[in-house]
């Protein structure tokens, strides 16, 4: 007879799966749409299951799938596995509570998938989630995910679909203490070559302390995915969802603190953006994109209370707010590229569009810069430029007199007549002499007319919270 210590750290798929079935406490039902029952045949497969699953599902007619969740606009969305996760857990407690709620902690699975069709060309990805008591009588506890499959192959998809499933009830019942190392063993036996999650979102009694925009970060520092996104009210958001067919306007930067300057290039970009695409062209997505470069501190671990003081200046701003893992401008632009199907524009200052031709950043590419801005402008990016002031010279830097290097001076020169770099049209004059490491120093240093540089609500939080060595006058 298999038996398992409280202290057994299992990563095997089957005695994950076994060990699941063998606690006597959980009793539950798994409801799956799309891909196959790949997560619930690891626990038919590893002996036990009849101890474990009250019903197994998998309503792959839309008009039978209606008829149970009600009906849904998309199939395979957050909203579609809400509604399966509380009508079937709703449904375990209101069967089953009072014949055996005493010794029986209730969960209900449930994943909508899309995964590779015979046909091909369809979008990889899938909704999954847990709805769980965590101990008999429990008030519940919940995580959804969202992942995509990158295997080629419809079979190898599925499993890994069923693999990821297993690691994740796996982790809700035993690791629902440790919300980090449940995030760490939701690749156990993959890799990220084979499932990206982009999405992760704890809540409910068992999570009341956890910071889920702390956790998204932990998907992109573990490498689980490239970016995750934050909405203006600090909920995590799946990017997909977000970028779908809209236009995407992007600024990067420190926000150390957010300052009037941020928002002026923002607001720039986006009335010349707007210009641009013309009135039919649809709508504009605002994202503020931190990088882990700029998070990490001395190129080391993640100063957290940094990041959510910046992540709370950002929604005091009402930013959506991306945190990603690419340094380098193409591979942001890549990323961008996989959902939004329009068109992409970055703002940045003068001086950070000097540095992008800067050719010691591209030496990992066997085609350097040239390799580089072939992969960035590849779907008619635009790069909006905003005027830098040199406090010291007092000189402005636009598109017409920013310095790059003489072999190089072609190649802007084609950009610019392209229209790939364009210099900004209109800005706020007075914003362009604020800089956020002045901010940040007379914060610091507790001279007041910081505040003079910073919107109105993030002088708020900053003050509230006591933000970046913030500290009230005395006097």
């Amino acid at each position: 007879m298999v038996t398992f210590s409280v202290h057994d750290h299992v990563k095997d798929t089957h005695s994950k799966a076994l060990r699941v079935n063998l606690d006597a406490r959980r009793y539950g039902t798994f409801a799956e749409i799309g891909a196959g029952q790949e997560v619930v045949r690891w626990f038919f497969r590893s002996g036990g299951a009849a101890g474990t699953i009250a019903k197994s599902i998998s309503a792959y007619d839309m008009t039978v799938s209606d008829a149970i969740y009600g009906k849904a606009e998309r199939y395979v969305c957050q909203q579609r596995l809400q509604s399966m996760l509380d009508y079937e857990h709703e449904l375990n407690l209101t069967r089953l509570k009072e014949s055996r709620g005493d010794s029986t902690a209730f969960f209900a699975f449930a994943d909508t998938v899309s995964a590779r069709s015979y046909k091909g060309g369809s979008e990889c990805h899938g909704w999954m989630g847990v709805k769980f008591q965590s101990h008999p009588r429990d008030q519940d506890s919940q995580i959804i995910l969202h992942v995509r499959m990158k295997d080629k192959e419809n079979a190898l998809q599925q499993e890994a679909l069923g693999i990821v499933g297993v690691n994740l009830l796996y982790g809700a019942f035993f690791l629902f203490h440790e919300p980090e190392l449940l995030i760490e063993s939701l690749l156990d036996n993959l890799t990220t070559d084979r499932i990206e999650i982009d999405m992760i979102e704890y809540s409910g009694i068992e999570f009341r302390h956890v910071d889920n925009r702390l956790m998204s970060m932990k998907l992109v520092q573990l490498g689980l995915s490239g970016a995750v996104m934050l909405g203006p009210n600090g909920r995590v958001l799946q990017p997909a969802e977000v970028l779908y067919k809209k236009n995407v306007l992007v600024e990067r930067g420190s926000f150390r603190p957010v300052c009037h300057v941020h928002l002026d290039m923002l607001s720039s970009a986006e009335a010349q953006f707007q210009r641009d695409i013309g009135p039919n062209g649809g709508d504009i997505v605002r994202v503020m994109e931190l990088t882990m470069r700029n998070l990490r501190v001395d190129g080391g671990e993640v100063n957290r209370a940094d990041f959510l003081a910046r992540a709370d200046m950002l929604a005091a701003a009402g930013m959506t707010v991306m945190i990603s893992d690419y340094f380098q401008y193409y591979l942001l632009a890549a990323y961008l590229t996989q959902f939004a199907k329009k068109k992409i524009a970055i703002v940045m200052g003068a001086a950070s569009l000097r540095d992008i031709f800067d050719p010691q950043y591209y030496t990992e590419l066997d085609g350097g810069i040239l390799e580089s801005f072939g992969r960035l402008f590849k779907h008619d990016l635009r790069l909006y430029i905003y005027p830098f002031l040199d406090p010291a010279t007092n000189r402005l830097t636009t598109v017409e007199n920013v310095e790059v290097p003489p072999h190089l001076h072609k190649l802007y020169g084609y950009l610019v007549d392209n229209g790939n770099v364009r210099a900004l049209e209109s800005y706020t004059q007075e914003h362009l002499s604020i800089f956020s490491r002045d901010a940040l120093r007379k914060i610091q240093a507790g001279d007041v007319s910081w505040e003079m540089m910073v919107p109105a609500d993030v002088a708020r939080v900053i003050k509230e919270q006591r933000f970046l060595g913030y500290r009230p006058s005395m006097g």
